[in-house]
């Protein structure tokens, strides 16, 4: 669910009590449009998020998680700090039961004057935000500067006097009037829950259709034009009486949180649902593995395009390689021609333009036709023939190598694409990068101070269903380290002749059980992982080396088997993920 007006509304009075009258000791911004602003209230530490995310994971709420901040704090998180480091939490209000959320903190100016900033959150999809706003109404910065040329209905720029954002003229669901609920219904017709959502601020697609639900007794009930008084009187006792607070974690059958709601919700009652102690636990369940993963894609959207610009440039070069190797099929052609001219020359006359000759090298000694250039002698287009037949030969050898190399740099490309589209953690993801600047592929950070300083990262920790240990690289950096810290008796695995993943099996001698598994991981996390009966090569890693100069990642190996596995979810239902 996203965050509206109505979950807004739960958090807030969740977080009033958490928080207000308390000093707010640290303020961080992991990202760009997120903050993590450490209060202490009542002798102990609350870590609240607040994201303005614009792909739909827009949020504030008590946090567990730990984020890793960039080497250099931006300017946003600077003038934070200093106008609101050491403050008290004032207030924390919802602003008309809308989207919008202000934290009022209290600080002391440089003569010790009391002073309260604003901080205004905006959870309003692409359009969230996150403002800091002086005792005197402008804006000394915000997490994303709207200009004119973004937006032409409002500015957020420094200096600037704060304005919300234009009204809607919806009624607030916290402040509902029977009487203009019930006058705005009878302009209205279709479906009672998006008629509704048109109406009172702060509603979900969702939230619409829970309402709909108790109201109505269905979630896509139809208006008839009659009863809109008590339609309009059941709904705003509805709103002015809401459930307590219950927050649960709708989850689909395999426990993945599909959503998430402040109170029961009668609409999810025939799905699996999980109690939480708190809103701001089920939304950090909820909302963590989802807002990662997208970060994740938003990060590496530009490696990426970049990759597939590589591959393309890479497949287009091959294909005028190819051209040219079947060009030099006339190759021998040019020799032949050029070798019958000079045992002909007697019987050619100069200003021919062709010659009929016995092709001595055909073995029906079948006549030949031979094109002549009518400046040239017989012998000088003999020599003409020859400089032909060397020019092909040249460009078939070099063609053959520039083939060669044109191959190894498209698998290798091809291998980084996979290597992205597995990555799961930031750490994995700027290895990535920093090999492909390193190779020359993409440029230099303009400011790294900016870039996070992360710990290496870790290879993929499965358990087979026997209980050994398998390892799984994920980018280059890590089957290099993977292939090269492991014991020589133990078994390397992977896909064969496509790119993928190091796997090695902890531990000598494995079982089949532990080896067809891991055949089965290697498969998995390869170019073949959505095909049927993959080749895997295994071997000891005794047998696998990296040549000098090799590309990361690229090994040669020997004395391998072979096993023809299918990856899918079935086959690896028996293999765990190892807790960390």
């Amino acid at each position: 669910m996203p965050m509206d007006g109505l979950t807004l509304h739960y958090i807030v009075r969740e977080l009033d009590e958490a928080l207000t009258g308390g000093r707010l000791d640290k303020i961080a911004q992991p990202e760009r449009d997120e903050l993590q602003l450490t209060v202490r209230n009542r002798g102990k530490n609350r870590v609240l998020l607040i994201s303005a995310n614009a792909g739909g994971t827009a949020r504030i709420h008590l946090t567990e998680e730990r984020k890793t901040n960039p080497q250099e704090p931006p300017m946003f998180c600077m003038l934070l700090r200093k106008h609101l480091g050491g403050g008290r939490v004032a207030v924390i209000r919802q602003i008309e039961g809308d989207r919008i959320l202000e934290i009022l903190v209290e600080n002391l100016s440089e003569l010790g004057d009391p002073r309260h900033f604003r901080l205004v959150c905006e959870f309003m999809g692409k359009h969230s935000n996150i403002i800091l706003v002086s005792p005197e109404g402008r804006i000394v910065d915000s997490a994303r500067r709207v200009t004119r040329e973004l937006s032409r209905v409002r500015e957020v720029l420094p200096g600037h006097a704060y304005e919300r954002p234009p009204a809607h003229g919806k009624m607030p669901f916290d402040e509902p009037c029977g009487d203009r609920l019930e006058r705005d219904l009878r302009g209205a017709s279709g479906r009672f829950d998006r008629v509704l959502q048109g109406l009172v601020s702060g509603l979900s697609a969702q939230s619409a259709r829970e309402l709909s639900l108790r109201v109505l007794g269905e979630a896509e009930a139809r208006l008839e034009g009659e009863g809109l008084r008590d339609i309009a009187r059941k709904t705003v006792a509805l709103l002015r009486e809401l459930p307590a607070p219950a927050p649960e974690l709708v989850c689909a059958a395999d426990g993945t949180p599909l959503d998430l709601t402040a109170f029961p919700y009668r609409l999810y009652r025939d799905l699996p649902r999980a109690s939480c102690a708190s809103l701001s636990q089920a939304m950090d369940r909820f909302y963590r593995e989802r807002d990662k993963a997208m970060r994740l894609s938003q990060k590496s959207a530009s490696l990426r395009k970049l990759l597939r610009a590589n591959i393309a440039r890479c497949e287009k070069k091959l294909a005028l390689q190819e051209e040219a190797l079947e060009g030099s099929a006339r190759m021998e052609e040019y020799r032949i021609k050029g070798e019958l001219l000079t045992a002909a020359q007697g019987g050619v006359r100069k200003g021919q333009d062709k010659v009929m000759l016995v092709n001595y090298y055909d073995p029906d000694c079948a006549p030949l036709e031979v094109e002549l250039d009518v400046k040239l002698s017989p012998a000088a287009n003999a020599q003409r023939y020859f400089k032909l037949y060397q020019k092909a030969r040249s460009a078939r050898d070099l063609a053959a190598v520039q083939k060669e190399k044109t191959l190894e740099e498209l698998q290798y490309l091809e291998g980084q694409l996979l290597n992205l589209t597995v990555c799961e953690e930031e750490a994995a993801l700027n290895e990535i990068r920093e090999e492909m600047e390193r190779l020359g592929y993409a440029r230099p950070h303009t400011n790294r101070r900016q870039l996070k300083k992360l710990p290496p990262s870790a290879p993929l920790h499965k358990l087979s269903s026997t209980g050994r240990d398998i390892l799984i690289g994920r980018n280059n950096l890590q089957n290099d380290r993977l292939t090269q810290t492991a014991d020589p008796r133990e078994i390397w695995l992977h896909a064969k002749d496509m790119p993928g993943s190091h796997v090695i099996i902890v531990g000598e001698d494995p079982d089949e059980t532990t080896l067809y598994e891991a055949a089965l991981l290697a498969a998995r996390y390869s170019k073949g992982a959505s095909s049927s009966q993959v080749p895997v090569d295994y071997t000891l890693k005794k047998y696998v080396k990296k040549p000098s100069g090799a590309k990361p990642g690229f090994v040669i190996y020997t004395n391998q088997r072979t096993l023809y596995v299918t990856p899918s979810a079935e086959n690896l239902a028996g293999v765990a993920d190892r807790d960390p």
